[in-house]
């Protein structure tokens, strides 16, 4: 199991959604539950955020590998797939 690290916005649309997919995959698949999450507010870590290699949030990371990197226009549903994806790459 590999240690996901996700980045995101307290004020950001797109990462409230991505935090309802997590919730949301995590009640249907409690393996998901057991993947190392570390969730780093951008804004409250800048210094640590300009050390990876990302333009928007939500973003997700194993190691520096970027698994996800939302874009203007994502729906839930896309949202919540490449969450899922990025859990599934984790396991």
């Amino acid at each position: 199991m590999k240690e996901l690290t996700m980045f995101y916005l307290n004020d950001c649309g797109y990462c409230t959604k991505a935090r309802q997919a997590l919730d949301e995959l995590f009640a249907e698949n409690p393996a998901y539950r057991q993947i190392p999450l570390t969730r780093i507010e951008e804004s409250e870590q800048p210094a640590l955020a300009d050390t990876y290699d990302y333009y928007a949030v939500p973003s997700f990371f194993i190691g520096k590998d970027k698994l996800f990197e939302a874009h203007i226009g994502m729906r839930y549903e896309d949202i919540k797939a490449e969450v899922r994806r990025c859990l599934d790459a984790a396991l």
